[in-house]
């Protein structure tokens, strides 16, 4: 039985994964449950896992920060991610072993077998190609649609529109994107290159701003008008000011 933790935010995926996982009688022992990266350092460190089921995103990091500060361990990691894109990336990378979200019985079965015939060493080197390339691959963000991946250049995305769950992505060349995640499912990754949130519904790419009012309205060089909300104006003011000063 391998020393399993379970590192993910969301409790229904949790749970999810611990029915499937007695269902399919794998050869586990589920020894922790985690919700940020600070709690799972220090379970890790405690309990000594031989397997960890990590998510990409955790509410206080990433998975690539745990890592790091639990460098000196020794365990092997499948990766749960709602998102494709990282997904896509760990596959160019070289790195197998990973889930979508929801978790899918075959999937996860199919992980678990490839983790077991994979040396620690091997896997810890395929991480750090799949970190690499998490972290400097920022000029493009693969959305998941209905129908297909859609690849978007981010230096030619203008904004982002939030409505009911669903995220609108406008690009400079007239073409729209509809993904059905929420924009706060974006917005770390487009904040990172030149995107501000100035409003809840909105991300807006910074190069593309023709001028702001201080009533608190951006006029983009398209002519679309974003609103900034009043607890936003002050953060946004400074971003932009700071942006075109650099």
């Amino acid at each position: 039985m391998m020393k399993t933790l379970i590192v993910e935010d969301k409790a229904y995926i949790r749970k999810g994964l611990l029915n499937i996982l007695k269902t399919i009688d794998a050869e586990v022992e589920v020894v922790g449950e985690c919700i940020s990266v600070k709690e799972a350092v220090v379970v890790a460190s405690a309990c000594k896992p031989e397997l960890i089921f990590l998510d990409i995103n955790l509410t206080d990091g990433n998975a690539f920060e745990f890592l790091e500060q639990t460098e000196h361990l020794q365990f092997k990691v499948i990766f749960i991610t709602a998102y494709e894109e990282y997904a896509i990336k760990a596959l160019k990378s070289g790195a197998i072993d990973y889930i979508l979200k929801p978790v899918d019985v075959d999937e996860l079965k199919v992980a678990l077998e490839k983790v077991k015939h994979l040396p620690i060493a091997e896997q810890k080197q395929q991480i750090r190609k799949v970190k690499e390339v998490w972290s400097n691959d920022d000029t493009k963000l693969i959305v998941s649609l209905h129908d297909s991946f859609q690849v978007i250049d981010l230096n030619e995305l203008l904004y982002c529109e939030s409505d009911k769950g669903y995220t609108t992505f406008y690009c400079n060349d007239g073409r729209k994107h509809v993904a059905s995640k929420t924009i706060k499912e974006f917005e770390d990754q487009l904040i990172a290159v030149n995107f501000i949130r100035p409003h809840q519904s909105f991300i807006v790419n910074l190069k593309f701003i023709d001028k702001y009012e201080k009533s608190g309205t951006i006029y983009l060089k398209n002519g679309k008008k974003i609103p900034v909300s009043s607890r936003k104006k002050e953060h946004f003011v400074t971003s932009f000011l700071n942006w075109y000063k650099s």
